[in-house]
C-alpha cells in the first residue's frame, strides 16, 4: 500500500522526469518519440492494473495493443532512435554536451562579430546558414561537418561562407561563444515552399521544424536575411531589429 513516504517519492520522480523533459526533450526532434514512449508505458501500466483487478478482457486487449505499438514505434521512429543511440555511442560528443556549462558564454563582442558578418554578406549577396542550437538539437543534424572550435570572428565567418571555399554550402553551428562546426548538413524541410526559397532556406526551415534551434539564413540571390524558428520564417530588413533578435537568441 502507498504510505506518505512512497507518495513523496513518487512525486519527486514525476517532477524529475517532467523537468528533464522540459529541459532536454521539449521542442526537439525527439519530442514525438518520448511522448510515444510515455503513452506506451501508460498502456503497459493499464494492462497490469486491469490484470490485478481481474478485468481479463481489458487486460488482454491492453497487452496486445501495447505489444503491437512497441513494434510499431521501433519502425516509425527508427531515424530518431538511430540518432539517439549514435549520440550515446559518441563519447566525445556526449562529453562535450555534459561540459557545455563550463564553456564561456556569448558576449557583446560575439554579437558584433556575427552582425557585422551577416550585414556584409547580405550586401554582397553571399549565401550563409548559421545555426544557434539549444539542448539536444545536435541530434537532428545529419552531419556536423568539420570541427572548428574557434572564437567567433567576422573574418572567419566571411571566409567560411566565401563561395570558393569547400565549406560554404554547409551550415555553421555556433554555441556558447564558439564557432563549433562548419559545413554542417541540416535536414531539409518536406513542406512546399515558395519558388524563391532555395536549398539553404529549406535546410533552415527543416532544422527549425525538428528542433528548438534558431537558424539564420542569408539569400545568395537577393541578399535577404531571414530567421527560421518553429517552422516559420521571419525576414529582417532592419539591422537593428536583427541585432536585437540575435542578442536574444545568444542569451537563451
Amino acid at each position: 500500500m502507498l504510505n506518505f513516504i512512497n507518495i513523496i517519492q513518487l512525486i519527486v520522480v514525476v517532477v524529475v522526469i517532467y523537468c528533464f523533459y522540459k529541459l532536454f526533450i521539449s521542442n526537439t526532434g525527439s519530442e514525438k518519440l518520448v511522448r510515444g514512449l510515455f503513452g506506451l508505458g501508460a498502456l503497459w501500466g493499464c494492462s497490469f492494473v486491469f490484470g490485478w483487478m481481474n478485468l481479463n478482457i481489458l487486460a488482454g486487449f491492453a497487452h496486445w495493443v501495447a505489444l503491437f505499438l512497441s513494434i510499431s514505434l521501433i519502425v516509425i521512429f527508427q531515424p530518431e532512435l538511430r540518432k539517439f543511440l549514435a549520440l550515446l555511442g559518441n563519447v566525445e560528443e556526449l562529453n562535450r554536451f555534459l561540459h557545455k556549462g563550463k564553456l564561456k558564454k556569448n558576449t557583446s563582442a560575439d554579437l558584433d562579430e556575427i552582425v557585422n558578418a551577416v550585414e556584409f554578406m547580405s550586401q554582397k549577396h553571399t549565401g550563409a546558414l548559421i545555426v544557434f542550437p539549444h539542448t539536444f538539437d545536435d541530434s537532428v543534424i545529419e552531419k556536423k561537418g568539420v570541427l572548428i572550435d574557434s572564437r567567433i570572428s567576422t573574418e572567419l565567418l566571411l571566409t567560411i561562407f566565401f563561395n570558393k571555399t569547400p565549406l560554404h554550402d554547409g551550415a555553421v553551428i555556433i554555441e556558447r561563444g564558439r564557432i563549433e562546426y562548419a559545413g554542417a548538413i541540416l535536414p531539409l524541410s518536406q513542406n512546399n515552399l515558395n519558388w524563391k526559397y532555395g536549398t539553404r532556406h529549406r535546410a533552415a526551415l527543416g532544422m527549425s521544424e525538428l528542433s528548438s534551434a534558431t537558424v539564420l539564413v542569408v539569400s545568395e540571390e537577393s541578399g535577404d536575411i531571414s530567421i527560421a524558428e518553429k517552422g516559420k520564417f521571419t525576414k529582417y530588413d532592419d539591422i537593428k531589429k536583427l541585432r536585437g533578435k540575435i542578442e536574444k537568441v545568444l542569451n537563451k
